[in-house]
């Protein structure tokens, strides 16, 4: 398999549990919520894909990953996407396109991408901390959650940064490749678990703000045939919002991490969960407006 997540202990990948739903609501204006709360995605880091079970709406982060981030938009600005396949979709772990050939071992014309498994992030990366969220400093970086050393570090770097590397929960986009690091050109697989194995080791650059109910309804694979589907969902057409007309064009907001009204939500999900309460459980709070 030339362009998929290595397969190599795949039942163990298996193991873990199933995603969780963000919550979204369509409105025709703006919420009732302080404005402060909330932050509008710009349409050149909102994915739009379209298929036939629903649409698919995922803020790509630059800040985590901008050769990724560039790669994906330039192809889905030149149409390459629109009719590829959901050729291997693993039940509570992932969902894989982005492949010509539909088998896997396919790319684009374009060179394979140096791997960015991790990033170096300044204060202005925006980064919120969800205090006791798993091992190390965990937090968000707009709507991807992350792991990174603490900010006093900054103090002692020459860049006045810390690394960061993004986590593998629910939602989450990230890069396939082969078994070489730098292997990375065009397909690309929509989380649906969390997965701890692939973090640091695949690049993360992004995560569903809607539509994660959508990719949970994709036509399975088996998991004798490692995820291959036999009658696979399409992309039908995809493309970022700045490339849409501007009347078809959805505008997104998100709930700021950093706002009293999303730590509320955080706090209820923490005594919901108890122990067992991760960053993956921390999930993003979206409106749709128009489009």
């Amino acid at each position: 398999m030339r362009k998929g997540i290595i397969a190599a202990g795949l039942a163990v990948l298996l193991a873990t549990g199933a995603a969780q739903v963000p919550a979204v609501a369509q409105v025709a204006g703006g919420g009732a919520a302080a404005t402060s709360d909330w932050r509008t995605i710009a349409p050149e880091n909102l994915l739009v894909i379209d298929t036939p079970k629903g649409r698919i709406l995922v803020e790509v982060s630059p800040v985590a990953a901008p050769n990724h981030a560039e790669r994906i938009r330039t192809l889905a600005n030149q149409g390459f996407y629109d009719g590829l396949k959901f050729h291997r979709v693993i039940p509570d772990f992932m969902a894989q396109t982005g492949d010509p050939l539909g088998t896997g071992e396919g790319g684009s014309d374009l060179p394979d991408l140096k791997a960015e498994f991790s990033f170096r992030r300044g204060r202005d990366a925006g980064f919120v901390a969800v205090p006791n969220a798993g091992e190390g400093v965990r937090g968000l970086v707009g709507s991807l959650p992350v792991q990174t050393q603490p900010d006093a570090q900054m103090m002692i770097t020459a860049d006045f940064k810390v690394e960061a590397h993004g986590l593998f929960c629910p939602g989450v986009l990230g890069m396939a490749r082969a078994g070489a690091p730098d292997s990375a050109n065009s397909q690309f697989f929509l989380m649906m678990g969390d997965r701890d194995q692939l973090n640091g080791v695949y690049t993360a650059f992004g995560r569903v703000v809607s539509g994660l109910d959508v990719v949970g309804k994709l036509n399975k694979g088996s998991d004798a045939e490692d995820g291959k589907v036999a009658n696979p969902d399409v992309m039908t057409h995809v493309r970022m919002a700045s490339a849409l007309p501007e009347g078809e064009r959805p505008t997104v907001r998100v709930m700021n991490a950093g706002s009293a009204a999303f730590a509320e939500r955080i706090a209820a999900t923490r005594t919901a969960r108890g122990g067992s309460f991760s960053i993956c459980d921390v999930q993003p709070v979206a409106e749709i407006v128009g489009g």
